[in-house]
């Protein structure tokens, strides 16, 4: 089942959130951090959602199963008013012992749904080169914009291209 959780229920589920994060960084998930992931680190992470969340700038869906988090995907909000349109998909994972069910899939279109209800007409999305979240973005019909070599670090140290993508919701 995917919700979107208040910042109360993050707050609750704080540290299944942490161990969600630091599988997929540990499974080479590139998601803005680098294994080892500590518990200090990946609390903290989440503390700073937590407060995004509070602030109305970021949502946040989560794939639970008999009370256990199985994946999450973000929602940032763009504020501004000239950007009020727009949001990103952002932080899309999955827990290892989940994958291969769907899960990723259902994420990414309960957040599309979730930004047509805020009046969001454009969605952006990045992700490493060849990955499967590459491929899921091209099976969900978003729009290849453009690609930036050595944009990001993997858990080897190399240097890897990120594509980005963007799927108009209206």
């Amino acid at each position: 089942m995917i919700i979107r959780f208040s910042a109360e229920q993050a707050e609750h589920h704080l540290v299944q959130l942490a161990t969600l994060l630091i599988d997929s960084v540990d499974s080479g998930a590139s998601i803005g951090f680098l294994p080892p992931l500590g518990e200090t680190e990946a609390l903290a992470y989440w503390r700073s959602v937590i407060a995004e969340m509070r602030d109305g700038s970021r949502v946040l869906l989560v794939a639970l199963e008999e009370g256990v988090l199985q994946g999450s995907v973000q929602l940032a909000l763009e504020i501004r008013a000239n950007g009020n349109h727009r949001a990103e998909a952002a932080k899309l994972f999955v827990h290892r012992r989940a994958r291969r069910r769907g899960l990723a899939k259902a994420l990414m279109m309960e957040v599309e749904a979730t930004a047509r209800r805020l009046g969001r007409t454009l969605l952006i999305m990045d992700t490493r080169q060849g990955g499967e979240a590459e491929k899921l973005c091209e099976s969900l019909g978003y729009t290849r914009f453009g690609e930036v070599p050595r944009y990001a670090r993997s858990s080897n140290g190399d240097l890897h291209t990120t594509v980005f993508f963007y799927r108009e919701l209206a």
